[in-house]
């Protein structure tokens, strides 16, 4: 099986499958320029982020050989003309009455109500078009609707069938063999397994092969529009076939020389594209592996097309962490446009770039949102100072740069958990959000908000759509007057240490020292003690001060890190709600 090598090095990867594939591609065609990289999608529905791996692996890969100054062409094929399989749960403006559609082309079905499209595959296409315009993705978008319909693979279809018996003959090898069983790591959903199979409807059968024998080849009902079909009867000689519709009985004789309303099965189809396109370098998902595979039988039947197989890495599963909060109306798993609402293309298409395919992944749209884009931020600066690792500072390029130039990045990068927590805080105030950013670093503060776009946007929209209400900051308006009475001498102290060097430390940073070193400098520690020369309690002592801050500021033991929170809140409220 020509699949490529998946090395354990610390060495970039798109690179190490870029070598490979220009060297491929001469063998295969000596002294002819141009590329051919490919990847399937098909617009049953939402199109996840397991399915964006079979882009952006091919993507990656494509955009390091263009860089080398080779000519490249990444083809997305849409198939929309698949069958329209199933409704799937939770779309808006989609009820039961869709599934009269089931078994129609996807291009025939009609788009959930309010569109603006005139289809469902155009509907889903749309969204996922859009994240890739986004994300800086360039391809050439082939509609296998387009392709069938105008007769474009007509002589590969009467080649198809001519051949049939070798084709069944190959499919013939796999029909009863199974997949050893393997131990699954975790469960998998649904979702998960369409996004591993990658391009087309795996899901269909290999062709029919009935009384009449194995034709590869499914028409459309000429009444009902469906693939309920059954072929019956074809003459190679004046390629006269006869199909019948076991949806509404429908059956009719056409030439197959002139009919444009079907296509090869999906097995049959994948391969017939390999040849048809000259497809060097197409990924594929992790079942594959398994006897019988559309990829592994594909690599049989392309030579019946005159073709090769493409190499190509197994992809593995994408995860989500952060799914169950998730506000999203559609259900199921989020698509590259919900993830492009809460972060920036850079960092989506970092954590496609730094993962070997076949290592698996999470994309977090919880609190660990805000883990990923500090460790980010962390690589942008070793990058920045030239002391990151060569594979890290190669997944960096690849993830803010295509060989077409730099994608638009925020001006001024702030902490995406500080953008959070002042988004939070200020609920959408955007006087009141610039008035904190502003103080965040009085040396150098920032004069618009559009200086932290689009990061702060996205860090808004994070907090209002994947943040649960009862986790939501709302400040005081009034001071706790029960809990401030109460208070005993030392705790009365540690608020007059904070009120007395509240001016003199406020920014981020000043307000960040001062909160941590209070507690050391009511133990007797100077306040820029480290760690190592405090004893251990004066960690417990910071968490007690902290906890009676939150209390006053926001009636929780816990809210958004405490110099950000300080410099929300403004001095005067401050002083107010502390008891001054």
């Amino acid at each position: 099986m020509p699949i490529v090598a998946q090395s354990t090095e610390t060495t970039d990867w798109v690179s190490r499958f870029a070598d490979e594939v220009i060297a491929e591609s001469e063998r295969r065609a000596p002294g002819k320029p141009g590329v051919v990289v490919a990847s399937g999608l098909s617009p049953s529905g939402p199109i996840h982020l397991g399915n964006l791996r079979e882009v952006m692996t091919p993507h990656l890969v494509a955009d390091e050989v263009r860089r080398r100054g080779h000519e490249v062409r990444h083809l997305i094929s849409w198939d929309d003309y698949d069958r329209y399989r199933k409704v799937p749960a939770g779309v808006p403006g989609v009820d039961e009455t869709w599934a009269e559609h089931i078994g129609k082309p996807l291009t025939s079905v009609p788009a959930p109500k309010g569109s603006p499209h005139p289809n469902w595959a155009e509907h889903f296409k749309a969204a996922m078009v859009d994240s890739l315009a986004e994300m800086g993705v360039e391809f050439d978008g082939i509609s296998q609707t387009a392709q069938y319909t105008s007769g474009v693979y007509r002589e590969q279809i009467l080649h198809a069938m001519k051949h049939r018996r070798d084709i069944d003959a190959i499919l013939d090898q796999y029909r009863t063999k199974k997949a050893p069983a393997k131990k699954s790591q975790k469960p998998v959903d649904e979702a998960e397994l369409e996004a591993a199979e990658g391009s087309g409807a795996a899901a269909e059968d290999d062709g029919s092969s009935g009384s009449a024998g194995y034709f590869p080849y499914k028409p459309y009902c000429g009444n009902c529009e469906k693939d309920l079909t059954t072929v019956t009867a074809y003459d190679d000689d004046s390629t006269e076939l006869t199909y019948a519709c076991t949806a509404c009985g429908f059956s009719e004789t056409v030439r197959l020389s002139e009919f444009n309303r079907g296509k090869l099965v999906w097995k049959v189809d994948w391969p017939m594209r390999w040849a048809y396109e000259g497809v060097v370098f197409e990924p594929s998902g992790v079942d594959h592996s398994s006897p019988g595979s559309s990829f592994q039988v594909g690599g049989q039947i392309v030579g019946i097309f005159g073709g090769e197989q493409p190499i190509g890495p197994m992809y593995a599963f994408v995860g989500i962490s952060g799914m169950a909060k998730m506000s999203s109306s559609k259900g199921g798993v989020p698509t590259p446009a919900d993830a492009l609402k809460i972060m920036e293309p850079q960092l989506l298409r970092w954590l496609y770039a730094r993962r070997r395919p076949n290592q698996s992944f999470k994309i977090a749209f919880d609190q660990e949102i805000q883990r990923l884009y500090d460790e980010w931020d962390r690589l942008d600066a070793k990058v920045a100072d030239g002391s990151a690792l060569p594979a890290d500072a190669a997944a960096h390029s690849r993830a803010v740069r295509t060989a077409a130039g730099e994608l638009p990045r925020t001006p001024r990068p702030l902490p995406y958990r500080t953008l959070a927590s002042v988004a939070d805080i200020t609920a959408g105030h955007e006087d009141q959000a610039l008035r904190i950013l502003g103080e965040l670093d009085p040396a150098d503060p920032i004069a618009l908000l559009d200086q932290a776009r689009p990061r702060y946007d996205k860090a808004e929209a994070w907090i209002n759509t994947h943040v649960p209400a009862d986790q939501r900051t709302i400040v005081r308006q009034e001071p706790d007057a029960e809990l401030l009475k109460s208070l005993d001498e030392p705790s009365r102290q540690s608020l007059r240490l904070l009120l007395d060097g509240l001016a003199d430390h406020w920014s981020l940073d000043g307000l960040t020292h001062h909160v941590y070193g209070v507690p050391k400098v009511q133990a007797g520690f100077p306040a820029d003690a480290t760690p190592k020369e405090l004893p251990p309690e004066i960690k417990t002592a910071q968490r007690t001060f902290f906890a009676l801050l939150y209390h006053l500021l926001v009636g929780r033991d816990t809210g958004p890190r405490l110099p950000t929170l300080l410099l929300a809140v403004g001095q005067d409220r401050v002083r107010t709600l502390l008891g001054e």
